[in-house]
């Protein structure tokens, strides 16, 4: 048990005691003591004092008095102060919390999928796709760090026209060119010619808008030059600077896409895949090929990994059993033209397709078999989906049409939905080819690693393997922390100039204090394993560290319940702050007196081991040395 969860089930206690009212641990709000006022915890009084018909100030008093006599071996003394308790640990409790703290968790028996980073394989992974990767690698870690059984998993989306835009533009442009004879990675290479694509196709839609625009509807086919030409009364008999026409200026311009020869091209070749052409699928596999080595080597260097992977070419055909099971239940209604759909207007939503007139499905779908799929093989209790909060409205959608259905795993499913990441210069476009790559950010973060260890470190001793693999771990380190460091709600602005510093909130401010601790560990020839220290005339600034180390666990099941990592950075990175402030004040190899040096230097070594924990379940390393 923590201490702060000791302090609130001995008050509860107290308050059923005292007053004859029955009181629960959770009733009690118990916060850290504000550093102006005496004390460690505060238990805050004002949601107590209607039921219990005592004045803030008597409350205190009494509770207060009542706890320090009933339990001298946890509480030293206490204070009231404007309707907060605060309360004094005793010193010599610290050690048997302190245990408890860096002990494993005990085994919860819950089972837990997460789901991140899907990518397409149209493209290298870019900067959103880190943060989501850094993101849900963490929440399982964190997950797992709490007791439960996770398993990570990842959908990759390898099929549908991205895909085949790459392909059609390989073939006309690449004149048979390979990763391996550009001297390119194979994700870079095969999103080089989306770039193309897209390029040829902007081109092609241009001249076409225009054509549109002017009433000229030759060359569409007769779906497309109906839309087209009601779009166009409209447009051209409203007002033509508003909303409205924008949005029917938009639509023209998708049609003018859609009837380009390039995608009519891309069209007939997704036709032809999902007819298995044999041609077709043998390039759909040699390009798909290409794109995994290269996710294989980024996903490396980045330490991300999945324990099972999906893959879309072979889950879009699931969920059409589902919607034929809720046909028959009713949850689904058939259109006049053969779509099914399903009514969730008294949800607060609106009508949602679930299968195409033609029987093929749609997203919704194949998302519905993938879930079923998913708890077949790893019977969840919880299946966290780490996406782009672009993506609520589909996935409220996805937990409903499950729920309506009946499906036993559909309460589980929760939505980790997290802001975008953009640049100073704004959002990043994969059309336009304005992402930032993945591999390219980590170069220059690496650069940006070594040019400051340069400038702020002695690397005299090191050898260059020993520093490449330094500016590495500083770099990914920095980069993971920046955008872990803030609430995955959030979104977020990127400058990796702001993120590579070692003073002040960031990894390598942690990184760099973790070293200089281990450096004081081989000068004192100190192990690793804990010792038994005393806390007798315990100094104030080592207290502080001891309260902050013994919050690990639950600090640790905190960031479970929540999902949230950012709760870990910012535990971190406390730590890493308490722990200089001490080191500035108190001398460890050169303390008072043995018992002293003992005490400090086993602060040192359950700091370092917080500091490793905490950071590892981010998915950073820490150096042994900077």
């Amino acid at each position: 048990m923590s201490l702060v969860a000791r302090i609130k089930e001995v008050s509860a206690a107290a308050i059923s005691s005292l007053y004859g009212v029955a009181a629960s641990a959770d009733d009690i709000l118990v916060n850290q003591t504000k550093p102006e006022f005496e004390g460690d915890y505060t238990v805050v009084l004002f949601a107590l004092i209607k039921q219990l018909r005592k004045s803030p100030e008597a409350l205190g008093q009494e509770l207060g008095a009542y706890l320090t006599a009933q339990h001298p071996e946890l509480f030293a003394n206490f204070n009231v102060i404007k309707g907060f308790l605060n309360l004094s640990v005793a010193d010599a409790a610290l050690p048997g919390f302190l245990r408890n703290a860096l002990e494993p968790a005990a085994a919860t028996g819950k089972k837990v999928m997460v789901e991140y980073s899907s990518p397409n394989t149209n493209k290298p992974l870019h900067l959103g796709h880190l943060r989501n990767n850094f993101l849900g690698w963490s929440v399982a870690a964190i997950l797992e760090a709490a007791g439960n059984e996770v398993m990570k998993t990842c959908i990759v989306n390898d099929r549908g026209i991205h895909i085949c835009k790459s392909m059609i533009a390989w073939k006309k442009l690449a004149n048979g060119a390979t990763p391996q004879s550009s001297g390119m990675k194979g994700d870079h290479f095969v999103g080089h010619y989306y770039v193309q694509f897209e390029t040829e196709l902007k081109a092609q839609t241009e001249p076409l808008f225009e054509r549109l625009k002017n009433g000229k509807f030759d060359g569409l086919d007769d779906a497309q030059r109906t839309k087209a030409e009601a779009i166009y009364r409209n447009w051209a008999n409203g007002d033509r600077k508003g909303e409205a026409a924008q949005k029917a200026l938009d639509g023209l311009k998708e049609i003018a896409r859609a009837a380009t020869p390039v995608m009519k091209e891309a069209q007939g070749m997704l036709v032809d895949w999902e007819a298995g052409k044999p041609e077709v699928i043998d390039l759909w596999k040699q390009m798909n090929g290409w794109v995994y080595a290269g996710f294989d080597a980024t996903y490396q260097r980045i330490g991300s990994d999945f324990d099972k992977t999906y893959y879309e070419s072979q889950t879009y055909l699931l969920g059409r059993d589902l919607v034929n099971e809720g046909l028959e239940k009713g949850v689904f209604f058939r259109k006049d033209d053969g779509s099914v759909w399903i009514d969730l207007t008294a949800d607060g939503l609106d009508e949602k397709l679930v299968l195409r007139k033609d029987g093929t499905s749609v997203y919704i779908t194949q998302d519905m078999g993938l879930a079923q799929q998913k708890y077949e093989q790893f019977p969840y209790d919880q299946s966290i989906y780490v996406i782009a909060d672009e993506q609520n409205y589909h996935m409220k959608v996805l937990q409903l049409i499950l729920e309506k259905l009946g499906a036993p795993y559909a309460g589980g499913i929760h939505h980790l939905s997290y802001g975008m990441v953009e640049l100073p210069t704004g959002r990043m476009k994969s059309r336009e080819g304005t992402v930032v790559d993945a591999d390219d950010l980590v170069d220059e973060m690496v650069q940006v690693a070594e040019k400051e260890t340069r400038e702020h470190s002695k690397i005299e001793e090191f050898g260059e393997v020993e520093l490449k693999e330094l500016y590495e771990t500083i770099a990914l380190g920095a980069l993971k922390f920046f955008l872990l460091h803030v609430d995955p709600k959030k979104k977020m602005l990127f400058n990796p100039e702001e993120t590579i510093k070692f003073q002040g909130f960031t990894g390598p401010f942690i990184q760099y204090t973790y070293a200089r601790i281990r450096s004081i560990l081989r000068k004192a020839g100190a192990g690793t394993a804990a010792v038994e220290i005393s806390t007798e005339g315990l100094l104030r600034k080592e207290k502080d560290l001891l309260l902050l180390i013994e919050q690990y666990a639950e600090t640790v099941k905190g960031a479970a319940r929540d999902f949230n990592p950012s709760a870990m950075a910012n535990y971190a990175f406390t730590v890493a702050k308490t722990y200089n402030a001490f080191y500035a004040e108190h001398p460890v190899l050169q303390a008072e007196s043995e018992a002293k040096k003992a005490l400090r230097l086993e602060l040192c070594r359950q700091t370092a081991q917080v500091l490793r924990d905490s950071m590892a379940l981010l998915g950073i390393r820490v150096p042994e040395r900077m």
